[in-house]
């Protein structure tokens, strides 16, 4: 008696550190306790049921947290001829130990888990293995998923020297996670080095075999909206909006500003005091350059904006609607147009609108006319959609005018 009365204790004591053990995952690992008494149920009956491969839903897992319990119970039917000994029982046997039971009665019997073979105990093991995993990953994608659209801080810890990939590990405590920053999503030029702390853009957030994968961006037009939006009091309250933005990473950036309060300039407000606001931006996108216009419902003013720093003489909607006719001055062609037609391509981006850029010397055909002169060769097309607008293009000028000239800087 004195024996069994040890060993009960001895079992009550175990199971309450089993308690404490879970409650120790649960403050260092975030993982529910109820989660994980549920996928150790799991394990205890997948580990059963490796020893009894007849044995079927006929098995229950009883715990009770305040006595320090764990139960594990077989309920098998009372029959006069046993066909499955894993659900069935005789019914000489059954009154060995309950002498009142009939035909057809339920019995239940605990099992003794430490009875369990090596394979069996293997099985609840890697049950068990397999549901903490499988939480941790489930929190990561949900940590990740809140951030989808929004700027994180990553440590380069390993640059692959055969395609330029970076991994970069992303995250605070232990929500975090590898991510891979393609040479796509880099910045030409742009050199990473192992140690490195930059800032990514994180554009999507999708399940896989091996957790979470966490895409993230260096290039996307985004990574300078929230770059504003952190460094510029006025667009993170909502008093100035940013309507629209046009990049070529690690060239040339046009943002298109709007102020809600009459009183606040919105192009002062990104610039800050002498430049301090995009200055600081810059430096952050490695030198990249950023022009920062006044967003017009006026059509014609947005796109004479857009093509600065260059002066535009006159804008003419034509026809269609989604083109339009720039006059310049002569000397303000190549300026107009940017090195390669960059200026000329930014801008359509930003407005959505096909550009076709004229010197004021040039003859203007009537507008008429000039929807059907466009030439299809002399369009641009715009690369992507910036923000909500639809893909633009812009008039790409003769070859010796693309030639002249570059951009000044911003």
């Amino acid at each position: 008696m004195a024996k069994r009365t040890a060993k009960a204790a001895k079992a009550q004591e175990d199971n309450r550190e089993f308690f404490l053990a879970l409650d120790q995952i649960e403050k260092e690992k975030g993982i529910k306790k109820e989660y994980m008494l549920e996928k150790i149920t799991q394990a205890l009956v997948s580990a059963y049921k490796r020893d009894h491969e007849g044995a079927g839903d006929n098995i229950t897992v009883l715990t009770d947290e305040a006595k320090g319990a764990i139960r594990m119970i077989i309920k098998r039917d009372v029959v006069e001829t046993v066909d499955d000994p894993n659900t069935e029982i005789s019914l000489e046997e059954a009154r060995e130990v309950l002498p009142n039971v009939q035909l057809g009665d339920v019995v239940s019997r605990e099992i003794k888990t430490k009875n369990f073979g090596r394979i069996a105990a293997q099985t609840a093991r890697q049950v068990i293995i397999q549901g903490i995993r499988e939480a941790e990953r489930g929190m990561v994608f949900d940590e990740f998923t809140s951030k989808t659209q929004e700027i994180l801080t990553g440590v380069v810890t390993r640059v692959d020297p055969r395609t330029g990939a970076a991994s970069l590990k992303i995250g605070s405590g232990s929500e975090t996670t590898e991510a891979l920053l393609t040479p796509g999503e880099q910045v030409r030029g742009e050199v990473c080095r192992e140690g490195d702390r930059l800032k990514v853009y994180v554009v999507d957030v999708r399940r896989s075999t091996r957790g979470p994968q966490v895409l993230i961006s260096r290039t996307h037009f985004g990574l300078v909206k929230r770059l504003f939006e952190l460094e510029v009091p006025e667009i993170f309250d909502g008093t100035v909006e940013i309507r629209s933005i046009a990049r070529e990473a690690g060239s040339r950036t046009k943002m298109a500003v709007w102020s809600n309060d009459p009183e606040v300039d919105p192009i002062g407000a990104c610039v800050g005091t002498r430049g301090a606001r995009v200055s600081a931006i810059v430096e952050e996108l490695k030198g990249e350059k950023v022009d920062i216009i006044k967003y017009s419902e006026d059509p014609a003013e947005y796109i004479a904006a857009a093509l600065s720093p260059a002066d535009v003489i006159s804008v003419t909607t034509l026809s269609d609607g989604k083109c339009c006719r720039v006059v310049v001055p002569d000397d303000q062609l190549s300026l107009a147009i940017g090195k390669e037609g960059q200026n000329a391509r930014l801008a359509a981006k930003l407005t959505g609108y096909k550009i076709d850029i004229k010197p004021a010397s040039a003859p203007e055909e009537p507008e008429e006319e000039a929807g059907e002169a466009l030439p299809e060769a002399d369009l641009l097309e715009a690369d992507d959609a910036v923000m909500d607008g639809e893909p633009a293009e812009a008039v790409e000028p003769a070859e010796e005018e693309a030639e002249a000239g570059d951009d000044p800087e911003a």
